[in-house]
């Protein structure tokens, strides 16, 4: 008796990003829960050269230097 086995390759698909110390940022856009421009004044809670706050669904916040407006593309790109 033959044993069929069925390998299922589930693609996995990062946005990489970058946060403003220069550092890589990958982030899973199935995990992202909202992104936001960082607020006037907002300045004393992120690092400067910071454009976009990415908040995920386990509540970790990844401030990125890319506009957020690229970062949405991204997400719903691969959230179709």
């Amino acid at each position: 008796m033959a044993l069929a086995v069925t390998i299922l390759w589930i693609g996995f698909h990062l946005i990489q990003t970058h946060g403003p110390n220069g550092q890589v940022i990958d982030i899973n856009p199935h995990e992202v829960s909202s992104v936001r421009t960082p607020q006037k004044g907002a300045q004393e809670h992120f690092p400067p050269g910071t454009n976009c706050i990415v908040i995920m669904n386990n509540g970790r916040i990844n401030a990125i230097i890319e506009d957020c407006e690229l970062i949405r593309q991204e997400v719903e790109e691969f959230n179709k």
